[in-house]
C-alpha cells in the first residue's frame, strides 16, 4: 500500500501536537481537513490508526505507520540538504530522541550542541527512564534514544556508548541527624561511627576488591555486611527521581538493607534531584559530574566509599542509511566517549 505523503506528514503533526485542531494549526489546514487525511490512511491500511481521545493515541498498527512516517521525513530531510535546498528555503527537520534525565542533565545537550550547524535540525525531547526508552524506539515514537538496553529493538542498531557512574551521597547534616555521624564544620567531610573519610578504610568492611559471592550489585557489598552507621537507612529518607527510579533500592538491596518501606522524596527533575540532596533534604545516588565537586569540598559525603553503582548506557538508533542521523550518532558517540567511564 502507499499513502500521501502530505497524509504522512499530517500523521507525526497529529501524534506530536495531540489534538486535531493543533495539528490543523501547525498544517495550516482546517481540522475537518486533518481528519479526512487521516481517515483516507486509516481506509488505505484498512485499520484504524488513531485512538480519538485527548491528546490522540496511535494504535498497534498507527505506531507501524507513524515510524514510516517518521523515516520519510527523514530521508526528505537528507536529500533536501544533499541539493542544497534546505536552510535555503528555511527547511528545518525534527528528530526525535529519547534520553534518561541524569544524561540530559549532564552530558547529552553537548552532543546536541556537536552537531554540525549547517544540518538543519531541530530536537524534539522525550524525557524517560534509561530503563524505558527502548518502547519509544519501538513505537516510532523518537529516531533513536540512548537507553541501558544493549539488545537491539527490531529495526535498529545498539553501540555502546560507556557507564554513567552513581555514588551514594548525603549531607554531612543528613548523616548526622539520620545515621550516627557527626559533622565537622572546620573542615570537608565527616568524622563518624563506623563510616570513615572518602578513601579511607573502613573498620569491619571488607576490603574493596575481593571477590564476594552472592553480591546483589557488582561493586556493592555483600548482603548481611551492612556497614556500621549505614544501617539507619532503612529508616533515613530517600530521594528517589519518580516512582519507577530502583537506584536507590538497589543500592540499598547491595548492602543487606531492606528496599521497602523506606520514607522517600519524589523529586522529577536531575538538577532538583541533585540539589534536594546537598541541601539534606534525603540521600540519594548521584552521578559523578553532580557530586565530584560537593565531595571535594564537604558540601556531600559519600556513604560507600569506593562502591559506586555503574549503569551502561547504549545508543540505540534506526537502522536506515541517513547523513542527518549519522550526523547526531557521531556527535553522541564522541561526547560520551569524553564524559562516560568506559
Amino acid at each position: 500500500m502507499a499513502f500521501q505523503l502530505d497524509h504522512l506528514h499530517t500523521l507525526v503533526a497529529l501524534v506530536e501536537e495531540g489534538t486535531f485542531e493543533a495539528a490543523a494549526q501547525r498544517l495550516r489546514l482546517t481540522a475537518s481537513a486533518v481528519s479526512q487525511r487521516v481517515k483516507a490512511m486509516e481506509q488505505a491500511a484498512g485499520q484504524v490508526l488513531i485512538q480519538r481521545v485527548n491528546p490522540v493515541v496511535p494504535t498497534i498498527a498507527g505506531d507501524v505507520v507513524l515510524r514510516h512516517a517518521r523515516q520519510v521525513q527523514l530521508l526528505e530531510s537528507d536529500l533536501a540538504t544533499e541539493l542544497g535546498a534546505g536552510l535555503q528555503t528555511g527547511g528545518r527537520t525534527s528528530l526525535a530522541l529519547a534520553v534518561n534525565a541524569d544524561s540530559l542533565g549532564t552530558w547529552f545537550l553537548d552532543a546536541l550542541v556537536a552537531v554540525p550547524a549547517d544540518s538543519g535540525v531541530v530536537f524534539d525531547i522525550y524525557r524517560e527512564d534509561q530503563e524505558h526508552t527502548t518502547s519509544l524506539l519501538r513505537s516510532g515514537t523518537v529516531m533513536a534514544a540512548v537507553t541501558s538496553t544493549a539488545e537491539a529493538v527490531q529495526g535498529c542498531s545498539s553501540a555502546r556508548l560507556g557507564s554513567m557512574r552513581y555514588r551514594a551521597v548525603a549531607s554531612p547534616r543528613f548523616v548526622e541527624a539520620w545515621l550516627g555521624g557527626t559533622a565537622d564544620p572546620s573542615g570537608p567531610g565527616l568524622a563518624k561511627p563506623g563510616l570513615a573519610e572518602p578513601g579511607l578504610a573502613k573498620p569491619g568492611l571488607a576490603k574493596p576488591g575481593l571477590a564476594k559471592p552472592g553480591l546483589a550489585e557488582p561493586g556493592l557489598a555483600e548482603p548481611g555486611l551492612a556497614k556500621p552507621g549505614l544501617a539507619g537507612l532503612d529508616t533515613a529518607p530517600m530521594v528517589n527521581f519518580d516512582r519507577r527510579d530502583d537506584l536507590q533500592h538497589r543500592f540499598l538491596r547491595g548492602i543487606g538493607g531492606r528496599a521497602t518501606d523506606v520514607p522517600r522524596h519524589h523529586i522529577p527533575t536531575s538538577a532538583d534531584f541533585a540539589r534536594a540532596v546537598v541541601l539534606g533534604l534525603g540521600w540519594g545516588l548521584l552521578p559523578e559530574q553532580q557530586c565530584l565537586t560537593e565531595l571535594g569540598d564537604g558540601r556531600l559525603v559519600e556513604l560507600a566509599p569506593g562502591h559506586p553503582i555503574n549503569v551502561v548506557l547504549y545508543w540505540q538508533r534506526w537502522n536506515i542509511s541517513s547523513r542527518l542521523l549519522d550526523q547526531v550518532t557521531d556527535a553522541v558517540g564522541r561526547v560520551a566517549a569524553a564524559s562516560l567511564h568506559p
